[in-house]
């Protein structure tokens, strides 16, 4: 009874950690004070400010169309990838692996300024097209896994049968394989476009003037001040993403 308590309690206490401060975000989105530690008057006005805002709005939508480039691009590459190694019956099969993986294990600062060492040698500009390459890059490693793991446990008996009845190798991969390891790309994927919305490290030394994303211009605004327009976005975004996640449970549970 007494562990029993314990663990209720250790929950609670990892859930309270986990969403009160976005709690209190949303909370102050309300508040009318420009200080959070000032309460005024609850008011919808940085609400009306920040749809008012037309610069956070276009960072928001570099930052959706960077995350879906980049995790489509890692998408292809890292399935690629993870198929090609898991066939590849060579001495050097294995470092590949590691080598697949390692953008992951750098520190990101030594990934910004690897790649503007290399975008600037090879006189690539700075923008949106660099920002796509470097994001793809360090999301390959987080599809690859996933799809290296789902190949690994995949039953091998359904593509044996498959080609004892005659079936190329295309048509192996888009009735068999494909199907199989779907879930694994997708789940990839939206991890992927999470770690790629949330960057800010490598962002800021692969990013142009015109190409500015939604982290990097709140990171930027801490200098001057956050205003508490960022807490009425934060809250939006929070809301969206729940209701996201409960029409994709939804949809799940009917399938």
């Amino acid at each position: 009874m007494k562990n029993s308590k314990f663990q209720n309690a250790y929950i609670l206490f990892c859930f309270a950690m986990m969403y009160l401060p976005i709690v209190i975000v949303i909370i102050y989105s309300f508040n009318s004070s420009r200080i959070s530690s000032v309460w005024g008057e609850i008011t919808l006005d940085w609400y009306r400010q920040l749809f008012d805002d037309r610069q956070t709005f276009e960072a928001l939508y570099n930052s959706l169309v960077l995350g879906v480039l980049s995790s489509l691009s890692a998408a292809v590459i890292g399935t690629l990838a993870a198929l090609a190694i898991s066939r590849a019956k060579i001495r050097g099969a294995q470092t590949a692996e590691y080598v697949s993986i390692l953008p992951i294990m750098v520190p990101e600062i030594i990934l910004g300024m690897g790649f503007l060492a290399f975008f600037s040698f090879i006189g690539l500009p700075l923008g949106m097209t660099t920002l796509v390459i470097a994001h793809t890059s360090f999301c390959i490693p987080y599809i690859y896994l996933l799809v290296k793991a789902r190949i690994t446990g995949m039953d091998k008996s359904y593509i044996e049968a498959a080609r004892d009845l005659g079936a190329g190798e295309l048509r192996v991969f888009f009735d068999i394989i494909f199907p199989l390891i779907f879930p694994a790309i997708l789940s990839g994927m939206f991890l992927a476009f999470a770690m790629s919305f949330d960057d800010v490290i490598i962002s800021v030394f692969v990013t142009g003037v015109d190409s500015n994303t939604l982290p990097v211009a709140i990171y930027s605004q801490i200098k001057t001040g956050v205003t508490p327009k960022t807490n009425a976005l934060c809250a939006l975004m929070f809301c969206a993403t729940v209701f996201l996640s409960l029409v994709s449970a939804r949809v799940a549970r009917k399938r």
